[in-house]
């Protein structure tokens, strides 16, 4: 009875399905992406496989940051609709545009600590050759996901996120061929390998922005949220949205840091270990990318709610949210448990032996276990992460993160090397402690409630 009562309610899960499942389905469209990626390279070679996962998270690393700032957006958005202020939606999205623009400059010049950032990582020279191509590419490209992300809020902001899904769907259908066909060289395209991948990924990131741009300036956008004529920097909320939008920002780019740290840091136990790790990281990414669809949902739900000043609404919805999550985390986390080879063979690499192979798939099936468990407490700290950053509490959820990322991730990480403890299950055991540390605190913080009196725009 509770559960059809809470399917109806207000915030309850209908409404939670109807905002976060074209979410989802953008995300599992990035899933694919990103999935379909790894099995190409990992199907070209193993050394491309090996060079892919760590370079891609290092770049996300860095994108995430300002991805994370540009994001904020959709709060903003949220709160003035939840408000009933429609015509400070387009000053709200101007905001995060005027973000986008040094941005994109930053990220193109990392082009330049490319070579140093992965000659420091230890990895075999072979690969670092392959890691600094591709990231070279991410990162020139990376301004126009930031921009992307940060017109999506337009319509994630006011809960319509059907155009977001479409637009994530038209993406993939251009990118995975295009990806197959560079890397391989099939047809009229070159055989590119792994900067065929990073070229495909880039025009990936293009075609949204193209897109998004078609459909929100248009004439009756401009009457009903000032979209065209808001296109001056408003100082004043631009100073608010960087005092919110900043430590998001920085949170987002801390777990990233954090995860990026732990891949590169099993890089030195062995090239079995780093195969193992990034074909179950590239796996994890199936649960993982949809849940940061019911992330956004939470945090759109929250912000609308706290715009019309319903703190209790906002709590409520962010736990019909994580209702929802759990469910899907633990179905998720049995299918790893069950089919882990199954998994794994989708990237043994052709005319590779089994010898080869075999070690590497050993390890995998091992690895999978981890991942279930940490699918299911990451589940938690999504979403009241979610719930937190919708409500204004981002400063906290920022130095959450640079306490857990410090001291449950990276000097655990750093004391196992200089301590030379071998095998893969320490690593993987800080892994599991830097989420349970995450949940348990973002869960304790959102029950407690500081929160509530967050006031993210101005009356």
């Amino acid at each position: 009875m509770d559960l059809m009562k809470r399917w109806h309610a207000k915030g309850g899960y209908k409404e939670a399905l109807v905002i976060g499942l074209p979410l989802v389905v953008s995300m599992v469209s990035s899933t694919v992406m990103t999935f379909t990626d790894r099995m190409f390279l990992g199907n070209y070679s193993m050394e491309t496989l090996s060079a892919s996962v760590p370079a891609s998270i290092v770049a996300f690393m860095f994108l995430a940051f300002f991805f994370g700032v540009a994001e904020y957006v959709g709060v903003f958005v949220a709160q003035y609709t939840g408000s009933g202020r429609p015509l400070d939606v387009g000053r709200s999205l101007w905001q995060g545009l005027w973000f986008c623009v040094p941005s994109w400059v930053i990220l193109a010049s990392l082009w330049f600590i490319a070579r140093p950032l992965f000659e420091a990582s230890g990895h075999p020279v072979e690969i670092i050759e392959l890691e600094i191509a591709y990231f070279r590419i991410l990162t020139v490209g990376g301004g126009a996901f930031v921009v992307g992300g940060c017109l999506s809020c337009f319509y994630s902001g006011r809960g319509m996120t059907k155009p977001i899904m479409i637009v994530s769907l038209m993406a993939m259908i251009v990118n995975v061929p295009l990806d197959y066909c560079l890397i391989n060289g099939i047809g009229p395209f070159p055989e590119l390998g792994i900067v065929g991948a990073g070229i495909a990924t880039v025009i990936g990131y293009m075609l949204p922005v193209v897109c998004y741009s078609l459909m929100i300036f248009t004439a009756k956008n401009e009457r009903l949220y000032r979209v065209r004529s808001s296109w001056r920097l408003d100082r004043e909320l631009f100073k608010r949205f960087m005092r919110f939008g900043l430590p998001g920002g920085v949170e987002f780019f801390l777990d990233l840091f954090a995860v990026s740290f732990f891949v590169l840091m099993v890089g030195r136990y062995g090239p079995v270990e780093l195969a193992s790790t990034n074909a179950v990281f590239s796996i994890y990414t199936l649960a993982f990318l949809p849940t940061i669809g019911l992330h956004i949902a939470a945090s759109v739900m929250a912000g609308q709610a706290m715009g019309d000043k319903k703190p209790d609404m906002a709590a409520y919805a962010t736990k019909s949210v994580l209702h929802l999550a759990m469910a899907y985390m633990v179905v998720m986390a049995m299918f790893f448990i069950v089919f882990p080879e199954v998994l794994m063979e989708l990237f043994r690499a052709h005319g590779e032996t089994a010898v080869e192979f075999d070690a590497v798939l050993t390890m995998g099936v091992m690895l999978m276990r981890y991942a279930a468990v940490f699918t299911i407490i990451d589940a938690v700290a999504i979403v009241f992460v979610g719930g937190l950053k919708g409500a204004g509490d981002t400063k906290f959820v920022m130095k959450t993160m640079v306490m857990t990322s410090m001291f449950s991730m990276v000097l655990p990480l750093i004391g196992l090397n200089v301590l030379e403890i071998k095998g893969i299950h320490g690593p993987w055991m800080c892994l599991l402690t830097y989420a349970l540390v995450l949940a348990t605190t973002y869960t304790t913080r959102f029950r407690m409630g500081p929160w509530r009196k967050i006031q993210v725009i101005a009356d």
